[in-house]
């Protein structure tokens, strides 16, 4: 039998993509358009270089912090992604596997198990919204959250709905009936692991979304959410404000690129902000967030938690991150790849990989702690930073 053990997350996503039907990959895959945005979120974290040292390194290196709270073992938490319909215990697993590494599980409304399972495989879990439907629809959905014991709430509001992917977009079905079994056939037979693990667990990929709803009632699709979301008019600063104040706890606000949106979301009283162009998901063409993310951290990071998501894949662009003012990052499609290469191990072992990664590069830059972090530790090439929603920049090169 094969080692299951895998080196980097590269490795995890070519694991991912052989055990997996198509489909299903590429709904992980995604992106829009021309994918320009997912791309960059990649390729932005190359550019960024760091500037080590050889001699007086630290022989103990410290990764713990604190999101929302909560406390970390290592400043990565699991950012929340929808229907995980790539291994039968889906965001339980990823839940287990969080709390195993000692780091915080973010829960989309759109997961395919409920809030109530999540929480209890992982006490800090938060949960994440989006503005859909009527007040009263969202009420219950905090409820449910926080009657089941959610430690803060993410709402995320980047979103422009773009669907056109210039590679083509996978087929997913409402449901997973007869007529959907049988058009799905060719793949899962082809991709017979995949496929015997459902079969161990005696049910099919879920592809309900039990979150969206007061407890007892009945979980709509995937897509019956999701059409209830398009068709919502959009949110105004003054209904995130409402959120968080029926929320009441600690509070996230995902999806800000501008400093402008920064600011506002300081002034509705976001706890926190995520640096985040929603994976590459959402209007392509969104410069990468690492680009972003040193204007906007130097403008409010004094008055709420910075995090970054968007690209990550190694420990060092973790350290990147840190070093260019996040607090923790958020990781979505990494987790995922491990997911669909080995279930809750396939979790850990990445994580494990980020968490090598971390120490490694603080031990090349001399640092005791991710805390003691700064752009000094990094190297910008020339236009390197994006200012938007705020003065322009050429970009800063620091040695």
């Amino acid at each position: 039998m094969p080692n299951a053990w895998f080196e980097t997350v590269a490795v995890a996503q070519r694991r991912a993509k052989r055990r997996l039907p198509g489909s299903v990959y590429g709904a992980l895959l995604a992106g829009s358009e021309r994918g320009t945005t997912y791309q960059d979120n990649m390729a932005a974290f190359a550019e960024v270089g760091f500037a080590p040292h050889v001699a007086d390194l630290s022989a103990e290196r410290e990764q713990a912090t604190t999101v929302l709270g909560q406390p970390v073992s290592l400043p990565v938490i699991i950012s929340p992604t929808g229907v995980q319909a790539v291994h039968p215990d889906g965001e339980v697993a990823v839940a287990r596997a969080a709390a195993a590494r000692g780091t915080a599980m973010g829960l989309s409304s759109f997961a395919s198990k409920p809030v109530g399972e999540v929480v209890a495989a992982n006490p800090h879990t938060f949960f994440q919204m989006y503005w859909m439907g009527g007040k009263d629809s969202m009420l219950a959905q905090m409820q449910r959250a926080r009657e089941a014991g959610a430690k803060g709430l993410i709402v995320t509001l980047d979103w422009s709905f773009s669907h056109g992917r210039d590679w083509g977009s996978p087929w997913i079905p409402e449901r997973l009936d007869l007529k959907a079994m049988a058009r799905f056939a060719p793949e899962g037979i082809t991709h017979p692991r995949w496929l015997l693990a459902f079969a161990r667990s005696r049910r099919l990929p879920d592809l309900t979304t039990p979150n969206v709803t007061a407890v007892g009632d009945e979980a709509p699709t995937f897509f019956g959410a999701y059409g209830e979301w398009m068709q919502t008019p959009p949110p105004t600063w003054d209904d995130v404000r409402w959120m968080r104040e029926e929320w009441g706890g600690p509070f996230l606000v995902k999806g800000i690129i501008r400093l402008d949106d920064a600011q506002r979301a300081v002034d509705v009283g976001a706890d926190a902000i995520s640096v985040s162009n929603h994976g590459g998901n959402n209007l392509d063409g969104t410069p990468a967030t690492i680009r972003a993310l040193p204007a906007i951290a130097e403008a409010v990071g004094d008055q709420v938690e910075v995090l970054l998501d968007g690209g990550v894949r190694r420990g060092s662009d973790v350290v990147k991150a840190l070093a260019l003012g996040a607090r923790a990052v958020m990781i979505g499609r990494a987790y995922l790849w491990g997911l669909a290469a080995g279930g809750q191990a396939g979790v850990e072992n990445v994580l494990d990989i980020l968490r090598n990664g971390i120490d490694s590069a603080l031990l090349g830059l001399g640092r005791s702690s991710v805390h003691e972090l700064t752009p000094d530790d990094v190297v910008l090439p020339q236009g390197f930073t994006r200012v938007l929603g705020g003065p322009s920049s050429t970009g800063t090169h620091r040695g």
